[in-house]
């Protein structure tokens, strides 16, 4: 499969800077899954800094 990482960049919200994974979102959603968490993609930029990608704080942020 053709990775479109510098198209994927350009819309990629992860802050998290040394991330090996930004802009390869298959990669990123791999390893966010097998640690029971979400990619940064979910949350908005507000609660994507607080590095929380936890699924509770991600219900959580839904329901303000």
């Amino acid at each position: 499969m053709d990775c479109r990482k510098e198209k994927n960049l350009e819309i990629c919200n992860c802050t998290y800077e040394p991330c090996s994974r930004k802009g390869i979102c298959c990669e990123c959603i791999k390893y966010h899954r097998s640690a029971g968490e979400l990619p940064a993609c979910y949350f908005n930029s507000k609660d994507e800094r607080t590095y929380n990608r936890s699924i509770s704080f991600f219900i959580k942020t839904q329901s303000r």
